[in-house]
């Protein structure tokens, strides 16, 4: 997964609260297991009913993130909601709250949730597109104003954020003590002398 170290850009404001994992992608289009491709269905719902949605608009489209209002991502765990979040393009989520289950998936796909007072959230809002910059190394989010607003993210998800390691690098990274692990356990099986080797 690619590191999250900073990110810069266009701001996308979605001024909604409880924004469900349904909303965010429909479950018609929960029928593959590859990450890519989810991006054309994000909010389709919404894009569709109302051709004026405000995150099909070009000056948003760009936008590396995503301003939204409190517990952002409820509803259903799927794993396909930050897949298509991600693949639209978004670096980074802003909220004053976030579904926990919701919070994980995004982190183990490099998303990163960032959760801020509801009046740093409005100004977001209301300067959208105005640029901002998320800095996970600092934990600091630099408002259009110029102003910074600091946020706190678990320990464990900001280091594996910085270092890009997903589950399966994590895995990895313990590659030699699983081999150590292989050889030295205990083998329990068919005695081989029974069937007739």
């Amino acid at each position: 997964m690619e590191p999250f170290v900073r990110v810069t850009g266009a701001t996308a404001p979605l001024d909604r609260a409880n924004v469900d994992t349904d909303q965010i992608i429909p479950k018609q289009f929960l029928k593959r297991i590859d990450r890519a491709g989810f991006g054309e269905f994000l909010f389709f719902d919404w894009r569709n009913d109302d051709p004026g949605f405000i995150l099909g608009r070009p000056e948003f489209r760009q936008a590396p993130i995503l301003v939204a209002g409190e517990n952002f991502g409820c509803g259903s765990s799927r794993e396909h909601a930050p897949w298509a979040l991600g693949d639209w393009g978004y670096r980074a989520i802003i909220a004053p709250s976030f579904a926990d289950i919701f919070r994980s998936n995004c982190a183990k796909v490099g998303l990163l949730c960032v959760a801020l007072p509801a009046t740093d959230v409005r100004e977001l809002l209301e300067s959208a597109p105005a640029p901002a910059t998320v800095d996970l190394e600092t934990e600091l989010v630099t408002l259009a104003s110029g102003r910074t607003v600091a946020f706190e993210t678990d320990p464990r998800v900001r280091q594996n954020l910085l270092n890009g390691w997903d589950e399966i690098a994590l895995t990895l990274r313990r590659e030699d003590e699983i081999a150590a692990y292989e050889q030295t356990r205990e083998r329990h099986g068919p005695d081989v002398t029974l069937l007739g080797a």
